[in-house]
């Protein structure tokens, strides 16, 4: 009798179809390692998929952007050898001065800038656009750390899926509730737990956060204007953000803090994890050369591919030098400076494996520059992280890493080669940081639907839907006022001092009388 009920219910189910979808990468690193992986999972469950992938932006060393075999199309776009590398220059000097720890809200609007003009640049290119708006895609991906991506989307008249590479509170709006209480603000390097200073810091940064959404929106706002027919949104970037059918992030409540969140919203992080392969047999035998001491990966980013400054490398490798593990190290050797000595325990490496190191049994600690990615699969490891922050979230990706006990972080400006050789010994011999890392592992790898899977299966709930209008609450169209109760507060606050009002004024006209009087 259950059999017949749960076959009919089955066969009642319309069947998902095939769809056509487009993913939207125009920055690549870790932008296009994310965006790939959903693109192949997509592929994977029959879906007919797309990429478009703009090259160049910036080169990143050791990565290749071939694709896969036997998975979903792509079709590329650049702006040119020239325009390449000149932005690359400009990149390359962004990378001092973060290692210099100059990094601040000015190096993110000139960076909006470069993608506001490579944006221009793609819309006019008149035979990309015309075969992707022929191809008549029924959804789309777009990476919602770029805002052109929302004004692709926009013009091809498709659909679309926010797809953030990042934490839940990113630089901008992302749709959820703004609980200032418990919430960190972007940027803030607060955690959830804070006194009443910290409270009214992250409520200064609260009130600071649509301002800087607008000085962002300012730098695509004329690309909008010139190149979508209806002109650009009267909303911004928030109208672009609040037409998204589902909001997807790459975290995991292991990693990141726990927050109200809205029912379009999908939690995705770890795309990246699985299970270590083994590695390549000459690197295989340098590490079993370093026996119980293990050995530690160092890798600051897929955008940071050598260390600029000559002060921080000498301090690196001093400190490295006199530890006992192994250290392999993610370096362009053609940029190493020839005047600074290699140690015998470092190994530089141009790409490194970081899955199937971070997997390897003898692995000990995990130097990082705190980028989303790196500290999830040091999650799903269970790997212990020592964070050297450089720009954007990682500050505050690292805050989330040392309240989880994860590790701890020391800024590039405070590093020396004693406080890093005293830091890396406190890491791998204090059990506390092994012990919470492998807790945070358990957690993230007992979710009952791996990563990939739950992006698929909420996309095709999308599609299948007809659209997410049923998981939008009503107050995303509401006056702020409205959202906020301002109207409300204003309606009781009238109501209260009415009465008081009345009473003043007509005190005061029996005071006024009572005088006359008396003069009389």
């Amino acid at each position: 009798m259950r059999l017949v009920f749960w076959t009919s219910s089955l066969l009642a189910l319309p069947l998902i179809q095939a769809a056509k979808i487009l993913t939207v990468c125009l920055i690549g690193g870790s932008h296009y390692l994310l965006l790939d992986e959903i693109s192949h999972h997509l592929h994977q469950h029959g879906h007919d998929v797309r990429m478009l992938l703009q090259l160049g932006n910036p080169i990143i060393t050791g990565l290749s952007y071939t694709g896969r075999h036997d998975s979903y199309r792509t079709s590329t776009w650049t702006l040119g050898d020239e325009y390449i590398q000149q932005f690359n220059g400009w990149f390359l000097e962004q990378q001092t001065q973060f290692l210099l720890g100059r990094d601040d809200f000015s190096n993110f609007l000139n960076f909006m800038g470069h993608l506001s003009y490579q944006c221009d640049k793609l819309l006019e290119d008149d035979k990309i656009v015309t075969f992707l708006q022929e191809e008549h895609y029924d959804m789309a991906i777009v990476d919602a750390f770029n805002p052109c991506s929302f004004i692709v989307a926009h013009k091809l008249g498709v659909p679309y899926v926010a797809f953030y590479p990042g934490m839940l509170n990113g630089p901008l709006s992302m749709m959820l509730p703004s609980l200032v209480s418990f919430v960190p603000v972007c940027s803030s390097q607060l955690a959830d737990c804070m006194n009443l200073w910290a409270r009214a810091k992250n409520l200064l940064f609260l009130l600071m956060a649509p301002v800087c959404q607008h000085l962002v929106w300012s730098r695509f706002s004329a690309v909008a204007e010139r190149h979508l027919g209806s002109g650009s949104p009267p909303g911004g970037l928030h109208e672009f953000h609040q037409k998204a059918e589902l909001w997807v992030f790459n975290t995991d409540f292991s990693l990141d803090f726990p927050q109200p969140l809205m029912p379009f919203t999908v939690l995705v992080g770890g795309l990246l994890n699985k299970p270590p392969a083994p590695l390549k047999q000459d690197l295989e035998t340098w590490i079993r050369g370093f026996g119980d001491a293990g050995f530690i990966v160092v890798t600051l980013g897929s955008m940071v591919s050598a260390v600029s400054v000559d002060r921080l490398v000498e301090e690196l490798v001093t400190g490295f030098s006199v530890i006992p593990q192994g250290v392999i190290w993610r370096y362009d050797p053609k940029r190493w400076n020839p005047h600074v000595s290699l140690p015998p325990n470092v190994r530089l490496e141009e790409w490194l494996p970081l899955n199937d190191l971070l997997g390897h049994e003898s692995v000990r600690l995990f130097i990082t520059h705190g980028g989303q990615n790196s500290l999830l699969q040091a999650v799903y490891h269970g790997v212990p992280v020592l964070g050297i922050p450089l720009f954007g979230d990682q500050f505050d990706n690292l805050v989330r890493a040392e309240a989880k006990g994860l590790g701890l972080t020391i800024h590039p400006t405070q590093i020396t080669s004693g406080l890093l050789s005293s830091t890396i010994q406190t890491l791998t011999d204090d059990m506390r940081f092994k012990a919470s890392a492998l807790l945070l592992s358990r957690i993230h790898k007992s979710h009952p639907v791996p990563p990939a899977l739950r992006l698929v299966q909420w996309v095709e709930h999308v599609l299948q839907s007809g659209g997410a209008g049923h998981l939008r609450p009503s107050f995303l169209s509401q006056p702020w006022y409205q959202r906020y109760m301002l109207d409300l507060a204003l309606l009781l606050s009238l109501i209260l001092l009415a009465p008081l009002v009345l009473c003043l004024v007509l005190c005061r006209h029996r005071g006024k009388r009572a005088k006359e009087k008396k003069v009389q």
